[in-house]
């Protein structure tokens, strides 16, 4: 079912995975998973991660590569759907990858009965993306792309083309992306990836009430009224709130560091941080919003504990 359908009948409940880094398998992943089914589970979104140069040192020579730290996007969401009753959303990134294989790959998603896509631009780590003609920049462009799909317009003319049924998310920053001079100048490009095709957003990653409730009304001020659904994650040490800032660009409420600098134990710092998130968690539902997006990070044991404070 589609997220924008789903919606309808009530909050979304979807969490974010990683997988797993090269050479390992799935068990991880069904680990967290399976941790989580007794909770109202709606959506698991699958992670993607573009590709960054290296070198791989060989008896003979040195040779530059691309190389995928967290390859198997494509088959673990195969594996997702036939082992569990969910639905799942793969993220779909414009770099790495030309327009013609993203379209190739929007093909296998479509195959496989995929009906919720993620579009994110996606980051390198340690070099700037490919600037050929043939690989999308923005995140826009590959919502078109997308769109054009669902009518049945492909990169490639097809006759009597069947058109694909994808519902289309997109990322929304309630502090502002990183790269924006400011929240409104972010807000334009949200609205330019509505305007091309985008069905729903979900939000980075955030753990101030009133930073979405401020960004809920400016959205509303920039008449964008698709579904919002506000990411959370389980945080459950002090380490952890000194680590994400850096990482993901956000910003740590004063009273959430205050309460977790408190705790005097591993423990203590887990029970903290799981009730003020469950606490932000209901606010965030109270207000409106249309569903919760967990970053699990790979761990079940904080997500389980924060959907048990959340749901019972």
């Amino acid at each position: 079912m589609k997220v924008t359908e789903k919606i309808k009948s009530g909050p979304i409940l979807s969490i974010e995975i990683l997988p797993p880094n090269r050479g390992q398998n799935m068990a991880e992943i069904y680990d967290v998973v399976d941790q989580l089914l007794d909770f109202p589970l709606d959506l698991i979104s699958v992670t993607r991660h573009p590709p960054e140069t290296t070198y791989l040192e060989l008896p003979d020579k040195i040779i530059k590569i691309p190389k995928v730290k967290r390859p198997g996007s494509l088959g673990i969401t195969a594996a997702l759907l036939k082992k569990y009753n969910l639905e799942v959303m793969p993220h779909v990134l414009c770099y790495g990858m030309s327009k013609y294989e993203i379209e190739d790959l929007l093909i296998d998603l479509n195959l496989l009965g995929i009906k919720n896509v993620f579009v994110i631009r996606g980051e390198y780590e340690n070099q700037p993306p490919s600037e050929t003609r043939d690989e999308y920049q923005h995140a826009v462009e590959l919502v078109a792309h997308i769109s054009n799909l669902n009518r049945g317009l492909y990169l490639y003319p097809c006759e009597k083309a069947y058109p694909t049924d994808f519902c289309i998310g997109v990322a929304g920053y309630p502090e502002k992306h990183v790269e924006a001079p400011n929240l409104n100048e972010d807000l334009r490009f949200l609205k330019a990836k509505i305007e091309a095709g985008a069905d729903f957003v979900i939000t980075q990653m955030l753990f101030d009430f009133e930073v979405f409730k401020r960004f809920k009304e400016k959205l509303a001020e920039n008449s964008i009224n698709i579904p919002l659904i506000p990411g959370i994650k389980p945080v459950v040490s002090l380490k952890t709130i000194y680590n994400l800032p850096g990482k993901f660009f956000i910003s740590i409420p004063d009273d959430f560091i205050c309460q977790m600098k408190e705790a005097r134990t591993e423990e203590d710092e887990f029970r903290t941080g799981i009730e003020y998130m469950s606490k932000l968690a209901e606010k965030l539902l109270l207000s409106g919003a249309a569903g919760l997006h967990i970053f699990t990070m790979g761990k079940g044991r904080a997500a389980k504990a924060l959907l048990k404070a959340i749901y019972g």
